[in-house]
């Protein structure tokens, strides 16, 4: 990655490619799909008693970020700001405000773009000198997805969906053939996200593969396939290897 143009787009915002033939093929009835699927109930329910209970568990966690973020601004003026944003995303097809917490300074943020609610306010975040001593770490431990917990609860996202997208990615996606993020929820973790790391990441058949699932599986097959997918996350969020 480099930095030597703090105004392109990172490759790492966006690394999904275009279906192959060989993925329209096998999975060709996804293809055919015009409108948003439902969630299968017992997913629905476990999605909100989960998100409830983390949300719960995580309260002192977002109250001691609350209070590192007031710090670091008195001590670091530069690094003052909200501890909360939020950029416009899509979901089952459907925008919605994107919930995160804050890992860079405001200086770095275009307000123009961040009033619009569009996710270029905020690319300067893979420049580390951008970045506020909190934002750092809460994105190395993947920290700054908590308030998407939030989102699950009130049925903007699910636990297990493909990662939803800023609407710019979102179109593209669109463009290049990929259908699977206009179908169902997007998810705190994906069937394709969580080999974050491998040469797997990025490649669009495990999205498929879980649309496929969500079609096909009873609702608790699929429940075991979101506590798969929860189990693997939770392994990659340990090893700290947010950037």
């Amino acid at each position: 990655m480099t930095t030597a143009n703090p105004f392109s787009e990172p490759a790492e915002a966006f690394p999904y490619t275009p279906p192959t033939d060989e993925i329209r093929k096998k999975y060709s009835e996804i293809f055919e799909l015009k409108e948003a699927l439902n969630v299968p109930f017992p997913k629905l329910m476990f999605d909100k008693v989960v998100a409830f209970i983390i949300l719960v568990f995580c309260l002192p966690v977002i109250l001691l970020l609350l209070i590192i973020n007031f710090l670091e601004g008195v001590f670091i003026p530069e690094n003052r700001g909200p501890l909360f944003f939020y950029y416009n995303a899509v979901s089952g097809g459907k925008v919605f405000k994107k919930w995160k917490i804050r890992l860079i300074k405001e200086k770095y943020i275009d307000k123009e773009l961040q009033a619009k609610g569009d996710w270029h306010a905020y690319k300067k975040e893979w420049m580390p000198e951008a970045r506020t001593y909190l934002g750092a770490f809460v994105k190395k431990f993947y920290l700054d997805e908590i308030p998407q917990f939030y989102l699950v609860l009130r049925g903007d996202m699910s636990l297990v969906g493909p990662r939803p997208l800023a609407i710019h990615h979102y179109e593209r996606d669109l463009a290049q053939g990929n259908v699977t993020r206009k179908l169902i929820r997007g998810g705190l973790l994906g069937y394709g996200h969580v080999r974050k790391g491998t040469p797997d990441f990025g490649k669009p058949e495990f999205e498929y593969e879980y649309v496929y699932r969500y079609l096909h599986y009873s609702p608790f097959q699929l429940l075991l396939t979101d506590l798969y997918v929860i189990w693997k996350g939770v392994a990659v969020m340990a090893k700290g290897g947010g950037h």
